[in-house]
């Protein structure tokens, strides 16, 4: 699997992450390490967790399985923080929570969730620094802020500790393109490179949701239905019929062209995909080498284009 660097930074990772939402909750350790193998099995690194993910279970569950199933040197944890707010005390208490649940004295990238309007952008910058200098976190990011939010952490964080501020982490698809508007602007700018979660459009991309709601789905779930809900859309109904006709030209699944198309879009640095088990996961890796056409670029874009549709 190929890897490229975040952003500007000297941190490698593979370009397809490993997502764990479910983990803890509709995945149990079985099923993810049988999971884990495969990822990492196919040269995957990045492994994608949070604090929320089944109430921390998602992370206790990584912490049991590294290093006993893959080696903590194959793989890249990240963790974002979400839920706590901006302020130092908070953010350096879920981090450490965090580390004990990994079972790790550090991880290779901490993330940041939401920018605190209460909390002065300084205690959160220099947040970041001590998990830096304290050795609790390799690199720093954050994760849904705007543009200009991104360009005031980034600037503060350089001077005077010359910290960088190497990811942003935001939900990135064809069904939504919403971080082309500023996040990734400036993300550019700063050197940050954007790690995009839900590149298959909370599923709907993949074309499962054409001709009603599986049973066993993310959108029949009382945990994700609202979240697969929102693009269901007659303008996302449109991307996938743009999608399923792409992928039927090329011998592929929709699921490889979907993924395949924010993957190798200017600045993006990985995409996270999450499976609810291996069976799924596979379908993912199957499709990590697709190159798309630049007919069919465009032609997604063009379709895609969220100026041009008021459902978006």
């Amino acid at each position: 699997m190929e890897s490229r660097r975040v952003g500007r930074s000297g941190l490698t990772v593979s370009r397809l992450g490993l997502g764990t939402m479910t983990w803890g909750r509709d995945t149990d350790a079985d099923d993810a390490a049988a999971q884990l193998e495969s990822f990492v099995g196919s040269g995957g690194t990045l492994i994608d967790t949070a604090n929320i993910y089944g109430d921390g279970d998602a992370e206790a569950i990584i912490g049991t399985l590294v290093p006993d199933v893959v080696p903590r040197s194959d793989v890249v944890l990240a963790t974002t923080t979400v839920g706590v707010g901006g302020g130092r005390g908070r953010l350096l208490a879920a981090l450490d929570e965090s580390l004990r649940r990994l079972g790790t004295d550090h991880v290779d990238l901490w993330q940041v969730h939401g920018y605190d309007g209460a909390v002065p952008f300084e205690e959160t910058c220099a947040v970041l620094r001590t998990a830096v200098d304290s050795g609790r976190a390799r690199y720093v990011g954050v994760s849904g802020f705007t543009g200009w939010q991104l360009a005031t952490f980034a600037t503060a964080l350089r001077s005077p500790a010359g910290v960088s501020l190497v990811s942003a982490e935001a939900e990135y698809s064809l069904a939504d393109r919403s971080p082309e508007e500023s996040l990734l602007p400036a993300a550019h700018a700063h050197g940050v490179g954007l790690i995009g979660w839900a590149p298959l459009g909370r599923g709907v991309l993949t074309g499962k949701y054409r001709h009603g709601t599986p049973a066993d789905s993310r959108g029949a779930s009382p945990h994700f239905a609202r979240y697969v809900g929102r693009h269901r859309t007659d303008h996302t109904a449109r991307i996938v019929e743009a999608v399923a006709t792409a992928a039927e030209g090329l011998g592929t699944s929709p699921l490889a062209v979907a993924c395949a198309w924010v993957r190798d879009r200017p600045g993006v640095s990985a995409v996270v995909v999450g499976a609810r088990d291996n069976a799924q996961l596979q379908g993912s890796l199957a499709g990590q080498d697709l190159v798309l056409p630049a007919e069919i670029v465009s032609a997604l874009a063009d379709v895609s284009d969220p100026d041009g549709d008021e459902d978006l």
